[in-house]
């Protein structure tokens, strides 16, 4: 029986960010009032995250200029990270760097390519001011080196180079919030 509420069950999906968008080509700001405005926040994060099937969400792809974000993601052998970090570092990013498959959800249906490194750790704080350590191997450390990289005023297609970012530009533009 769980003892706590499912993470977003309380929160409210807020509209995505894209591409373009000047809040995602920005430094975010560290979070300095941990008061419920904060919790709700995360609520929001992970409502709207899970509305949109994603495995990690940034604060400012919801619009808000803060180092907060939320994941629910596998790692290669299929474990569940579910969780939130507050003003994260990316303390390391080391192992075999690997190209693989990126997507995110503020560039909807666009994915490349994307060299990340096979472990990461992130440190940081939660909601309530704690101190975090979050490791991931895998597919989960490219979400935990994905979502520092937002927080840095960064999208993943930054790390895409040659052919493949080209690419990944030309279907932007053929979509409809790529056009705008």
């Amino acid at each position: 029986m769980r003892n706590r509420p499912i993470p977003g069950s309380s929160g409210r999906v807020r509209a995505m960010r894209l591409l373009g968008d000047p809040v995602l080509h920005a430094p975010c700001e560290p979070v300095s009032d941990f008061g419920p405005s904060l919790a709700r926040l995360i609520e929001d994060m992970y409502a709207t995250m899970y509305a949109a099937n994603g495995v990690g969400l940034a604060a400012n792809q919801v619009g808000v200029g803060l180092r907060v974000f939320v994941y629910d993601c596998p790692d290669d052998e299929d474990v569940r990270h579910l969780g939130h970090v507050v003003n994260p570092r990316l303390v390391a990013a080391d192992g075999v760097e690997l190209r693989g498959p990126e997507g995110c959800l503020s560039l909807p249906g666009i994915e490349a390519g994307t060299p990340r490194y096979d472990r990461a750790v992130v440190e940081g704080v939660t909601a309530e001011g704690a101190p975090v350590r979050v490791e991931g191997t895998g597919f989960f450390a490219r979400c935990l080196q994905h979502e520092c990289d937002h927080l840095e005023g960064g999208v993943y297609l930054d790390r895409v180079t040659g052919w493949r970012r080209r690419r990944a530009l030309r279907a932007v533009g053929r979509t409809a919030w790529g056009r705008r």
